[in-house]
């Protein structure tokens, strides 16, 4: 259906014209909606990757030119229609394998095979530019044309991936040969140091002259061939070295010089061999972990009367709390209790050493004696065979006091109580009255 069909089949039908009209309408206006969000999302490459994918375009197609004109004068090929469809091969397959090492490069960070290939492709390129137009003109063919083709889709390719991984680094052969070259080249010409000023290459250059010189002065005889000439260039490359005015400079030397005087010591140094079995050095647990695993593996009542002993002045929340810490949970009656166990009895001092005056410890005693089923009686009346022979002796009694004291700390751990007669008696092998004596030494320390 033609123009005039159309026209005059809108004019017979005038409805389903406009219908028609209007749905066409509304199809184009939804493209072009999508098509402004779409380029609207689009993130649009910075100009200078712009202008130099524009500038490959032409280098391009001027090689494009000289492939034309070879392939006529050269290959043979002169029908318009195969040389048309055959003279740009090379020019497409160098755009296919710049774009293909791009994405490539966004990819992976590397141009690839396809990397390698442009570089190929630029190479055989050359042929044509010579054989068309002699040593002069295919120079700047050659040059114009394929390898300034490549150098430009190289620049766009290096450009986007710095723009789009600020601070990436190409990771191809040759980039990472160039870099390498470079480093070298800085470090043999001593300058692998950067962001240094012109004076402080100046001063490490005659820094590491001056201990060149001071070496070799150190070898020579003082007085003989050569020493006032050395001596002199050292004194020169001190100066130069500005050792005297920077005291960062002048350490830097004298560690130099350390170095290199005693580097004979070097050789001669006792060090382990590297083919020996050794255990690795197991390193001392810090203070803190050690007493997190020992409040760990005990029981919580133990735990309690720990920490309580070890901060003598915390209440039974602030143990409750430093237990926590510790990862130890107990509750708050555990804590009362342990700490009512754990607090030392206050006796009364007493005001005799007389067995009759110390009705409290007399019971304690009865506690601990056997029940042989005859009626009780006060220990003071109970027959001592020892008697006689325990005499008192004051300073056989105090020398006996620490034994005493851990005996009576210990009943009172374990019992809550103060030791009695009888306890003292069986643990330190003495005598009754011996016993009453050491039992009111122990209340007299007790006592405030």
């Amino acid at each position: 259906m033609n123009a005039d069909q159309l026209t005059q089949w809108s004019v017979a039908n005038p409805w389903p014209a406009a219908i028609a009209a209007m749905a066409v309408l509304v199809i184009a206006a939804g493209a072009l909606w999508a098509l402004a969000l779409a380029v609207r999302g689009t993130t649009r490459p910075p100009l200078a990757i712009t202008a130099a994918a524009i500038a490959a375009a032409g280098c391009t197609a001027y090689s494009g030119d000289t492939s034309w004109r070879f392939a006529a004068d050269h290959l043979d090929m002169s029908d318009p229609t195969e040389r048309a469809a055959m003279f740009a091969a090379a020019e497409v397959a160098l755009v296919a394998c710049g774009l293909m090492a791009r994405q490539s490069l966004r990819e992976r960070g590397t141009p690839g095979a396809a990397g390698v290939l442009v570089w190929v492709i630029t190479l055989v390129q050359i042929i044509p530019a010579y054989a068309e137009s002699g040593m002069i003109g295919g120079t700047v063919r050659a040059f114009i044309g394929p390898v300034l083709a490549a150098v430009m889709w190289h620049l766009a390719m290096g450009l986007e991936l710095w723009h789009a991984k600020p601070g990436a680094l190409s990771a191809s052969l040759p980039a990472v040969i160039a870099r390498e070259l470079r480093e070298r080249l800085l470090s043999r010409l001593g300058l692998a140091t950067r962001d240094r000023t012109a004076e402080q290459i100046t001063r490490d250059r005659w820094t590491t002259r001056a201990v060149e010189h001071a070496a070799r002065l150190a070898d020579l005889t003082p007085g003989g061939r050569g020493y006032t000439r050395r001596a002199r260039r050292l004194s020169h490359a001190i100066d130069r070295a500005q050792v005297g005015a920077h005291p960062a400079q002048r350490r830097q030397l004298l560690q130099l010089l350390s170095a290199r005087l005693h580097s004979r010591a070097l050789a001669t140094l006792d060090l382990p061999s590297p083919w020996e079995m050794r255990e690795p050095a197991t390193p001392p647990r810090p203070a803190p972990v050690v007493a997190y695993r020992e409040l760990r593996e005990m029981q919580p009542v133990d735990a309690v009367v720990a920490v309580a002993g070890a901060h003598p002045g915390a209440g039974p929340d602030e143990v409750r709390a430093l237990l926590a810490d510790h990862g130890v949970v107990v509750s708050d009656t555990q804590v009362r209790v342990a700490l009512r166990l754990s607090a030392p009895a206050q006796p009364p001092a007493l005001s005799s050493a007389s067995a009759a005056a110390q009705t409290l410890f007399g019971v304690h005693a009865l506690w601990d004696q056997v029940d042989t089923g005859e009626p009780c009686e006060d220990e003071a009346d109970a027959p001592d065979p020892d008697a006689d022979a325990d005499e008192p002796d004051a300073a056989a009694d105090r020398a006996l006091l620490p034994d005493a004291r851990r005996v009576d700390d210990d009943h009172r751990t374990r019992h809550g109580r103060p030791a009695g007669l009888r306890i003292l008696q069986k643990q330190l092998r003495i005598g009754q009255s011996r016993a009453q004596r050491m039992r009111a030494l122990l209340d007299q320390k007790d006592s405030p």
